[in-house]
């Protein structure tokens, strides 16, 4: 298959002041009629994607390597120095990931010592995790590295040119935030 340069070319979604085919790429395949889909260096959604799991891919396995705990795991040491106290399902909420994935986490970091839960909460089922003096640690040591790496990956990027990606990805957080709230499950249809 091959993409060529030429796009598709539909009309702007009514929801949105974006054309379509800034998003578009034509792929032709043998004698078959061409097929219109997603390009891959001109979709926000898709580049965003793609850097996210090659990040997360390369983290988990430098993490992994060096401190015995994955990409869920620091991220959750994250949280827990951010946030002390905070249950599975906040961490979920601000994370954006499942409840299960964090509560395989959850378990991880208390099997290595790094997290330690607290009295049942009001609802009485959820429990305040924080990191203990072995998670601040780890976390102190694996912070200096992710600073480091973060600053090569953003390596030509100027002060404000990082504000604005930052601010950017705000403000597609946000707008995803809002299309979750309005989709409709298919069994509420």
């Amino acid at each position: 298959m091959k993409a060529r340069s030429e796009v598709f070319v539909p009309e702007a979604s009514p929801s949105s002041s974006l054309p379509d085919e800034l998003f578009l790429v034509q792929v032709e395949e043998g004698d078959a009629a061409p097929h219109t889909t997603l390009s891959f260096s001109r979709s926000p959604t898709v580049l965003l994607t793609f850097a996210a799991n090659r990040f997360t891919r390369a983290a988990s396995r430098i993490y992994q390597e060096r401190y015995g705990i994955g990409a869920m795991d620091w991220r959750m040491l994250v949280m827990l120095t951010r946030e002390p106290g905070a249950t599975i399902s906040r961490s979920s909420e601000v994370i954006g990931i499942d409840k299960a994935a964090v509560s395989r986490s959850v378990q991880r970091l208390r099997k290595l010592r790094l997290v330690s839960q607290g009295e049942l909460q009001a609802n009485g089922r959820s429990r305040g995790l924080k990191l203990t003096q072995k998670g601040h640690a780890l976390h102190e040591r694996i912070l200096r590295e992710a600073l480091d790496r973060q600053k090569k990956l953003l390596k030509g990027f100027s002060p404000e040119e990082t504000t604005m990606l930052c601010d950017m990805l705000t403000r597609f957080l946000h707008n995803l935030e809002d299309l979750q709230k309005n989709l409709v499950e298919p069994d509420e249809a």
